[in-house]
Formats: structure tokens, sequence, C-alpha cells
């Protein structure tokens, strides 16, 4: 895998016209770089230097004793120093003689910001008086395409995760009665996941978020005491890691009250609002477009049925993270800069998440997976299509 997207690499950068791709670290287990995780998937120690040209071979400049083990990755010719980075970095900056330098910094995608102020100051410093220095670019759009276009192993990888998380929720939903707390929902799930030998999506505490009933915490929020009644509409969003790449799903439950058999109509309509405009989301969305047209599409749909469009992106990417790169389904909101404009690619990965409030109930709510194919969203997960009833 390290390989490949090195390969990948180099490919966008051509396309991008960036002569050299560079991802300056130190103490990376502690201060971390996320592009790390696509071209090494390693720590370092020392101030280290990962080059990846547009021609020629991916260079590491290490620290002495981090040699061997960024050796061991696989995918970097790696050179050693002693006492200074500078020496090295400037004798393969004088090979390579690159135009325009990538450099991990973004206004926009944090994806590509993994390059703190430090290493910045200290990086600019060694090239003070070279013509390097002037060369500089975000890698944004560098990072941004390769986080983006999955290979065919990733998708793989991807979709394990999602068949497990969807096992899961199988399980949950033949445990859950009214009365058990948000937390001992939560517990049940945590204990699947150890019991299968893999890790959460997202951070424990929060992973999975268990809201229940029209007064929740909400999503983005721990489970809490809280209990289950008859009557409410509860959530589920959970997600596990396999093979070191993530799921992110959602689904709904209404737990009946005394002599019904069905949910009522005010839960049912919103539940099969939020159903077909996942649908039709996935439907139109095309290699070329913009996020914010697909956003548009599904937010349409819903406030044309009357309904309070729902307060975030329609869908963000799924990868080795959770949300894993620039490309965005989202409005145009200041908060997004940049995301809503940039072109929806073949292979990525999208969550499809929209979301309705219930009065008096709670929140109608799935999220979906899909990945971009050329005549529109190949679903990975297997959509809820009917309102789980217990």
């Amino acid at each position: 895998m390290i390989r490949e997207k090195i390969e990948q690499a180099k490919g966008i950068l051509k396309e991008e016209g960036i002569d050299l791709w560079v991802t300056f670290v130190r103490e990376s287990e502690v201060v971390g770089d996320p592009a790390l995780d696509l071209i090494l998937g390693a720590n370092c120690t020392w101030q280290s230097a990962f080059m990846i040209p547009a021609e020629g071979e991916a260079t590491a400049i290490v620290g002495s004793l981090d040699v061997s083990r960024i050796r061991e990755t696989g995918g970097f010719e790696v050179v050693g120093y002693t006492t200074s980075i500078k020496e090295s970095l400037l004798e393969h900056l004088d090979r390579l003689k690159p135009g325009k330098i990538a450099i991990n910094y973004s206004e926009n995608d944090c994806m590509a910001d993994g390059l703190s102020h430090g290493m910045y100051r200290l990086l600019t410093g060694y090239l003070e008086g070279t013509p390097y220095r002037e060369g500089l670019v975000s890698s944004e759009s560098v990072i941004s395409k390769l986080r983006g276009r999955k290979s065919a192993e990733e998708i793989r990888r991807i979709t394990a995760a999602v068949e497990l998380t969807e096992e899961i929720f199988s399980r949950v939903s033949t445990f859950m009665r009214p009365g058990m707390t948000e937390k001992e929902v939560a517990a049940f799930i945590l204990k699947e996941v150890d019991k299968e030998g893999v890790e959460t999506s997202w951070e424990r505490a929060l992973c999975p978020s268990v809201f229940t009933g029209p007064e929740s915490a909400g999503a983005h929020a721990g489970p809490t005491d809280r209990k289950i009644e008859r009557g409410h509409v509860l959530n589920i969003d959970f997600g596990v890691r396999v093979n070191g790449y993530c799921s992110d799903l959602q689904r709904t439950w209404y737990f009946l009250r005394e002599g019904e058999t069905t949910a009522p109509d005010d839960v049912l309509r919103p539940f099969e609002t939020i159903r077909e405009a996942i649908a039709l989301a996935a439907e139109r969305i095309r290699p070329g477009m913009e996020g914010r047209a697909i956003d548009a599409l599904a937010r349409n749909y819903i406030t044309d049925k009357g309904y309070d469009e729902y307060p975030h992106a329609l869908g963000h990417q799924v990868g080795r993270s959770t949300h894993d790169g620039a490309g965005l389904l989202c409005p145009e909101w200041e908060r997004y800069g940049n995301l809503p404009y940039l072109a929806i690619e073949e292979n990525q990965v999208y969550t499809i998440e929209p979301r309705i409030n219930i009065p008096g109930f709670g929140i109608a709510t799935m999220e979906e997976i899909i990945v971009v194919r050329p005549d529109g969203g190949e679903f990975l997960s297997h959509p809820q299509r009917e309102l789980f009833l217990i």
C-alpha cells in the first residue's frame, strides 16, 4: 500500500505541475502529520524529510537511529544524518533542482496542514539563500487527490469495515430494549468491537454515539445515562477500523408504544424523506461535479418537503480516517472555505448523511457510504430501507 500510494503521488505531482513533495516532520508519534499514514506508515524521531519527486526515487532523510525502521517501510531510499539534516537536505535538492516544492500547509484541508509553524520556520531557514525558498507551495491539491483516489485494495478494505459495522448493528438490534440507557447500548457495541479484535473508527468515548429521544445530546456527543423510552427515535453513529481503513455509518430505530404495530406518520415521513434524499444524491453524483451541487440536490429535496435544512455537510470522504480529506459534499458556507467548489473524482468514497429533527420523537438520519463511479454512486453499505422497529 505504501509503494502504491507513493507511485500514485508521482502521477498527481505531474498533473499539478509540481516537481517535488516534501513532508517535513519530527517526533511524529506525538506531533503527527496525517500524510505519513499514506506514504510511510511509521513514525520518526529527529527532523525528517520525506521527499517524493515527480520523476525519480522517493527519498527519506532521517536521523541515523531511524534509518533501519524507515527502510523497513519499503517506500523510500533512506539517507541518515547525525548532526544536522540541513546538509543532506540541500544536497538532495541540488541534485533534483525542483522548481515547485509542495509542503504540507493548507487553510482549507486539515489533512494537508500537518506542517507545524515551528517546522515551517526551520525548513525555510534551511532554504534561505537558495532558489528553493521561493518555490514553496501548498501540497493541498496533491494530498486531496492522493487521499481521495481510492485503489481497488483501499475500497476492499473500506468495504470490509462497512460489512463488520453492519453486522454489529444487527447484533445491537436484538439487544436494545426500552429502559436501557445510551451508555448500556454503547457498552454492548464496544464489547462486540473488542470481540472482533478491531478498533473503533474514532475515539471510543464518542464511537459509538448513541442518542435517543427528542432531547438527546445528539451527534458528536458521547452516550449518556438517558434512558430509551417507548415512542423514542434512537440513532447510532458508529464505525470500525479494519486493516487501517474506516467505516462511518448511522442507523435509526423506533421503539413502539403500547398498542403500536408501526411507527406513526410523523416519524415515517421524515425517515422516508431522508431515505429518498440519500438515494437521489447517490444516483446523481458524477465525477467532475462540484460537491456543493450534490449537497444542494439533497438539501433542496428535504426543504421542498417542508422540513428544515440539516446544519452540516451532506457527506465527507472516508478512508484511512473517518473524515478523510478535502473533497466534501457541502454548502457554500464560510466555514467550508474552498471545499464546496472542489471537483468530485472517480473512486472517491463519500458518506451521505442528511438528517431531519422530529419534534417530540428524536432525529431521523441514516449515513450510507458510496464510491463514485462514472455513472453514479455505488453503495458500499446496504442502505437502510425501512425504519427498524423494537
